[in-house]
């Protein structure tokens, strides 16, 4: 557990002496150094493993580079770990990133497929203790589920098909990998850490685009089934709404009232519990929840947006006095 501390104020208050301040800032100074060099290493290895399936090779050829990859990258943590250890963990990430390509492509992006290479990521990033393979891991499994991400001309979208289903599976997901996390060795107590916050960015994803459109839970496979049959485009619309008809259906409304309260809840649980990544989630997906429905409901005018302000004002002090009472400062 990571938590953040003002060295400075702790040695004029007397809290700590300054051998303390300075083996404490030595610390920190390394472990910042680690992270630099893991941010640098995950941007390499996901340029290197993007650039090469943008050439297009054979299926065969991104496999067998990937399984190749892997395989030195295991063998080096395991035999070199001391002088190759850093190559090793490169050449891992880059053959599980280059391989799930190929697998993907080879079975035409099938839900099964996605559910494999969601594992593959997940073993090979506990096997690497690598945080980018174990935050992969969700997003991929999201797929599963009907999510995507997409970019055109200065445009990025977000895809949730069922904001109800992801919303559960990744609460689930988001608590168990926490619970887990407090039972386990520090370097993987970091891993679970990473998947469980993922996790939680995936839920908050779901009650987004949930509050926006509603959602009839199961729809995506329903409407996949009933496009897939030989019917005109009219029959199958037909059948979809005769579908809705008896489905069940949860409001925008009922999406934004239950994640405004969810992240009340967590938020103040995060505060509690000193877990700065919940509070910091909590408070920019509030933001969101808060701008989106603001202009969906009201529009954008002067007075909105200066309402809105007040609004985002009141409830920041509201937090931080909240705060000052559970910790507070000594």
């Amino acid at each position: 557990m990571k938590i953040v501390l003002d060295i400075t104020k702790l040695v004029e208050d007397g809290e700590l002496s300054p051998e303390q301040a300075e083996k404490l800032k030595n610390l920190a100074a390394r472990e910042t150094g680690a992270l630099g060099i893991n941010i640098l290493l995950s941007i390499g290895v996901v340029a290197i493993a993007g650039g090469f399936l943008a050439l297009e090779p054979s299926v065969a050829t991104a496999l067998v580079l990937g399984v190749a990859l892997v395989a030195s990258g295991l063998a080096l943590k395991q035999y070199r770990p001391e002088q190759w250890g850093l190559l090793g963990t490169a050449n891992l990430m880059v053959g599980a990133l280059t391989a799930s390509g190929g697998l993907i492509v080879l079975w035409d992006g099938s839900v099964g497929v996605f559910a494999l290479v969601a594992l593959i990521v997940l073993a090979l990033g506990i096997l690497a203790r690598s945080g980018l393979l174990i935050g992969i891991s969700p997003l991929v499994l999201a797929s599963v589920l009907g999510s995507s991400t997409g970019y055109l001309h200065a445009s990025y979208m977000l895809v949730v098909r069922e904001a109800t289903i992801t919303i559960t599976v990744f609460a689930l997901l988001a608590w168990g990998t926490f619970f887990l996390s407090k039972r386990l060795p520090a370097a993987y107590e970091r891993l679970a850490l990473i998947y469980s916050r993922m996790s939680l960015i995936l839920v908050n994803f779901g009650f987004w685009v949930g509050s926006l459109w509603g959602d009839y839970p199961g729809e995506s496979w329903v409407h996949s089934q009933i496009y897939e049959n030989p019917a005109t485009f009219r029959e199958s619309y037909q059948q979809l709404e005769a579908w809705r008809e008896s489905a069940v259906f949860i409001s925008d409304v009922m999406f934004a009232v239950l994640w405004a309260l969810a992240l009340i809840a967590v938020g103040a649980w995060g505060v509690k519990r000193n877990r700065r990544f919940v509070v910091n989630t909590a408070a920019v997906f509030g933001s969101i929840l808060l701008y989106t429905q603001w202009f969906e409901r009201l529009g954008a005018t002067p007075v909105t947006v200066i309402f809105g302000g007040i609004v985002a004002v009141g409830i920041a002090l509201g937090l931080g006095k909240y705060n000052r009472l559970v910790t507070p400062i000594a």
